[in-house]
């Protein structure tokens, strides 16, 4: 090999690895001959600005000056609460469970990080979860420090109050586009947790409510769309370092209850406490059932299993790096594999994705390369990391919080650079770790795969920064300062179809088609999709 001996004699691979992490750095392209440091360092700054990838974060969202914006929650559960911390408004209770995780690790800087965030600007001025325990939870945590919160019994009441700008929606799936459409023609800004709908048909209708309300700035919580190594990964394929990419493999590995969705239930649920035909809305009429209403994610009626609640996570970040839009093909296959409870969404689910007139570029003649598949493979029975791994004729993209980028053996880009020893294919040409030398406080696998995925901070200026914080932080500014969310209707259309093509084609056991013509998913004679993609009694 190429390699300089001499540079790195006394150290082991991993111990050379290591020491590349941290600002953008280069692999291994030293040259035989090359003894010197500084020699080699001119041949690491040579690749660099070849390569040319810029790590930069997006720009930053205005100000948070004027009045507060009056803001409203509905849906106080486990995803509620996290939002309101984004927000800067944290119960007791967490505060002082934060408080001993840190006096017991001090690497836990949850606390500190809260306590740090930015003032946001908002007051919290109204509360509706049709749990009753929750709603006075609610309004006894965020009723102190010269906020004024109120509860209110429906979601309706809550949007035409006249006391809220804008709402958050932090519901089970079946609510999302009812409540985001009654906001957005009421003039109430909104932001909703994915999967943006549940149906086929109200995505449409959530589409058309938000063009014709341009005055209402909706955005969908895709928190990752803030992460420094995706919009990285955005600069490295618009210059082609990959050359043109073919297939791309992501996953979901999960194997606690959390995780499998088998939340708690409290205590004090029952009929009496909780407001059950609020809940139902508009999904099948069933007597009061505990597990429905704490572990709904389990049940099509409300959910929208692994393509709804995490594929969509993943499609979502391959989309925002590399802008592909919605599938023409999808086919899914699974079953529920590893937790036979009663549940009749997979937990075992794989997902092609084709992308026949997709490319992101080529080194080659013209017209030999165009065309993508995206493979999301799933499972709640196991923990094994697998990584998300963009594969391109030139380099393969690993892509999670940090970022690597390792060249092709056969690549024609990098071909004569490989041949001269400036590039090794089995060291990275391009890593980029934007938490540097920081420390981070993983607390369990659960906590371990979201922040992989970019779901639970992120670095500005060398510092972590929560990424539901920024998130949100960009939606109200584009609420007082003008601007696109990352993650708007656009976005969340096509998040929403391709999820609902997954669910149809892992429920029909067929090949689903996408025309982009007439913005529809191709329906055989008699079929219903709605209908399919709604029932609630298919276990496969």
């Amino acid at each position: 090999m190429a390699t300089d001996k001499k540079l790195f004699s006394g150290f082991s691979r991993r111990e050379v690895l290591k020491s590349l992490a941290g600002i953008p750095i280069l692999g291994t392209v030293w040259a035989a001959g090359l003894n010197t440091v500084n020699q080699a360092q001119l041949e690491k700054q040579y690749l660099l600005e070849k390569l040319n990838i810029k790590a930069s974060p997006p720009p930053a969202s205005g100000p948070m000056s004027g009045q507060p914006l009056r803001v409203g929650l509905i849906g106080f559960g486990i995803r509620g609460e996290q939002l309101m911390r984004a927000l800067g408004f944290a119960t007791p209770e967490w505060l002082e469970e934060m408080a001993k995780a840190s006096e017991k690790d001090p690497n836990d800087t949850r606390l500190d990080d809260f306590q740090a965030q930015e003032n946001l600007n908002v007051k919290l001025t109204a509360i509706c979860d049709i749990f009753d325990i929750r709603a006075e939870k609610a309004v006894e945590a965020f009723n102190r420090n010269g906020n004024s919160c109120k509860r209110y019994k429906t979601h309706l009441d809550l949007i035409n109050s006249g006391e809220v700008d804008a709402i958050i929606i932090a519901t089970p799936d079946h609510w999302h586009a009812p409540m985001s459409i009654s906001a957005i023609e009421a003039g109430v800004h909104a932001y909703v947790e994915k999967p943006m709908t549940h149906s086929i048909a109200e995505t449409y209708a959530l589409r058309d409510a938000v063009q014709r309300n341009p005055n209402s700035v909706f955005a969908v919580g895709h928190q990752h769309r803030q992460t420094l190594s995706f919009l990285t990964a955005q600069d490295a394929i618009a210059k082609n370092t990959l050359g043109h990419v073919s297939l791309v493999v992501t996953n979901t590995n999960r194997n606690d209850d959390n995780g499998a969705w088998q939340y708690p239930i409290h205590p004090d649920a029952s009929p009496e406490t909780i407001d059950w035909n609020a809940f139902l809305g508009n999904a099948p009429v069933v007597d009061f059932n505990q597990e429905h209403f704490f572990r709904w994610r389990k049940w099509w009626a409300y959910g929208s299993g692994l393509s709804g609640d995490l594929l969509t996570h993943d499609y979502d970040r391959i989309n925002c790096v590399l802008n592909m839009g919605i599938p023409k093909y999808v086919t899914a296959s699974g079953g529920v594999y590893t937790h036979r409870d009663g549940r009749n969404v997979p937990d075992v689910m794989q997902v092609n994705m084709d992308f026949p007139d997709f490319s992101t570029g080529s080194s080659q003649e013209n017209g030999k390369e165009k065309g993508m598949s995206l493979v999301y493979s799933a499972t709640l029975g196991n923990q094994f990391d697998r990584g998300t791994v963009l594969m391109g004729h030139d380099a393969s993209m690993e892509l999670g919080n940090v970022l690597t980028i390792h060249a092709d053996p056969r690549s024609s880009q990098y071909k004569e650079m490989i041949a001269e020893g400036k590039i090794d294919p089995v060291v990275p040409i391009y890593q980029y770790d934007p938490s540097a030398d920081g420390v981070d406080a993983v607390t369990s696998a659960t906590a371990k795969y979201f922040a992989n995925k970019g779901l639970l901070w992120t670095y500005r200026d060398g510092k972590r920064v929560d990424s539901t914080f920024l998130h949100l932080r960009e939606w109200l500014s584009c609420i007082r300062n003008g601007g696109t969310p990352s993650c708007g209707i656009v976005e969340g259309f096509e998040e929403a179809i391709t999820a609902h093509m997954a669910g149809l084609s892992y429920k029909i056991g067929r090949k689903i088609e996408w025309d982009p013509s007439t913005e529809q998913i191709i329906a055989l004679p008699g079929e219903d999709l709605d209908a399919i993609l709604l029932d609630n009694s298919v276990v496969v």
